[in-house]
């Protein structure tokens, strides 16, 4: 080697240690406290995603029976006070599937259904591009459930699909599918709610011919799915048990490291409102910073007001305003786990709530139901085409935009709203055709009409006396159709003729350019 070629080489390797010193002293590491936190900064890519697809599914889809299986063939004949009249039913119901179909819960327990969930009819490949063609930007694995069972390939924990059930990686070859697609990619974790949501397993039938008979969950062998037998002041939604916290703790973050995520969702406010979880979003942020090259894009959603910390969650509701901060609503189409008979929403409500949510500066994460074989009934296949029939046409008055000055007008708007399940309103609700919600982009307004149009559309934020729009309007033109839109704004309203032809879809779109 020259003499040329050794102080080329010393010169490329000092630039290559200064762009690493460089790109070190760009990452400020996060701190386990509010203040540090509060550095976070809102990623552009969720910002302009808006619409998600969850898989909620695992063992508990099973027995066909819907949500929380798992605690409830445990929960029958155990009724306390914290049950509601609607819980205790489904409680009931549930257990008695359960003795009917598998036998007594302290020998046959959800420890042997997890065998017979096998997922043999799963195709990631196929399914993410379906979630591609509805219009998903991201996508969400669940990681684990309020059953303590892993979908990833743990070295800490035995019960996971890599050593039981399907045998497979299922977060794995969920992301791998999600790549491949150009998806973002998030799992969801519901694990700190297990430690205290598994106790009916440690329970006995208070009457009948088994009363006193320890269930399952009592057996030592089986612990480390149940968990221990808490203490009797811990019975809140979160643990108070710190071993069981930092337990918690060494799990995430082992799912964390082996997957890297974009998104991370927890089905709880801030973990445990402590260090612990205060620790584990810390880690989050910067892991994703080192992933990155110092750029934080991971979004971190939990089920509080987020004061910049990260991206609030609320389940099955919606804001009733604009938030400044993004937020997401989670959902889903149907029961959270598989239920026979039950039934989902139609391709028009999921597209009414996505444009009410977007309208408010959020996005909308949509559980789509699989069946415990991991494919989708014709029902659920027939409404992810309808919402990519009306993401083709209208997609570019969703992705990339944001709230307007305000987010609508008409009767939804003004009336009282029914309560969500779990904080704001309610996600899922009737609109009419003089609802209308907006959102913008690069200078153009777009006008949602919320319901079939049965007359000429009056638009009352944009008429020539507008205090909220001060701009003259150049053109009106509807998504989706090549039909020429005859418009006048007049001194009280934008009035839009009624097109001659209208969408199959429910909610027409006008794209409205100013002078």
């Amino acid at each position: 080697m020259d003499k040329i070629s050794v102080k080329l080489g010393a010169f490329i390797l000092m630039i290559l240690a200064c762009a690493s010193v460089h790109t070190q002293t760009q990452i400020q590491p996060f701190q386990p406290n509010d203040s540090s936190l509060k550095k976070y900064k809102y990623p552009e890519w969720f910002r302009d995603a808006k619409f998600g697809i969850w898989a909620h599914w695992g063992p508990q889809a099973v027995p066909r029976q819907g949500d929380w299986y798992a605690r409830r063939l445990y929960e029958g004949p155990m009724h306390n006070a914290i049950l509601t009249r609607k819980l205790v039913e489904r409680a009931d119901k549930d257990y008695e599937y359960h003795l009917k179909n598998y036998g007594h819960p302290s020998v046959f327990g959800y420890k042997d259904i997890i065998p017979l969930w096998r997922a043999e009819r799963w195709d990631p490949d196929a399914l993410m591009k379906l979630y591609k063609k509805a219009g998903a930007k991201y996508f969400v694995s669940m990681g684990t459930h309020h059953d303590n069972f892993f979908l990833w390939n743990s070295k800490i924990h035995r019960w996971n699909s890599v050593q039981m059930g399907p045998k497979k990686d299922v977060v794995a070859l969920w992301q791998q599918a999600a790549k491949k697609e150009g998806l973002r990619f998030g799992v969801s974790e519901h694990l700190a709610a297990s430690y205290t949501w598994f106790q009916a397993s440690h329970g006995a039938d208070k009457t009948g011919d088994k009363a006193g008979v320890p269930y399952d969950g009592n057996d030592p062998q089986y612990q480390d799915l149940y968990h221990r037998k808490a203490d009797s002041a811990d019975y809140g939604w979160l643990t108070k048990n710190p071993v069981w916290q930092k337990e918690w703790l060494t799990s995430i973050t082992e799912l964390i490291d082996m997957y890297k995520p974009d998104l991370l969702y927890s089905d709880c406010g801030l973990p445990f409102g402590n260090e612990i979880g205060r620790s584990m979003i810390a880690h989050y942020y910067n892991q994703d910073m080192l992933k990155n090259n110092g750029q934080l894009e991971a979004i971190y959603n939990c089920k509080e007001a987020s004061f910049g910390r990260f991206v609030r969650d609320v389940e099955r509701g919606a804001l009733d305003s604009i938030s400044e901060d993004p937020w997401q609503t989670d959902t889903s189409i149907g029961d959270w786990f598989y239920s026979t008979g039950q039934k989902y929403l139609s391709a028009d409500q999921v597209i009414q709530m996505l444009v009410d949510i977007v309208s408010k500066n959020g996005n909308l994460l949509l559980n789509v139901v699989q069946t415990p074989e991991g494919d989708l009934e014709p029902d659920v296949i027939n409404i992810l085409e309808g919402i990519a029939t009306w993401t083709k046409d209208n997609g570019e008055a969703i992705y990339g935009s944001r709230p307007w000055k305000q987010y609508g007008e008409g009767p939804s708007t003004t009336t009282k709203q029914m309560s969500g399940n779990h904080g704001g309103i309610k996600d899922v609700r009737p609109y009419v055709a003089e609802d209308i919600r907006f959102t913008t982009k690069n200078g153009v307004l777009y006008a949602f009409c919320m319901n079939t149009l049965i007359a000429d559309v009056n638009i009352k934020s944009l008429s020539k006396l507008s205090k909220i729009c001060t701009k003259s309007i150049a053109s009106v033109s509807m998504l989706g159709s090549k039909e020429k839109i005859t418009w006048k704004q007049n001194e009280d309203a934008l009035i839009i003729t009624k097109p001659s032809k209208q969408p199959d879809y429910k909610v027409a779109v006008f794209k409205i350019m100013f002078k």
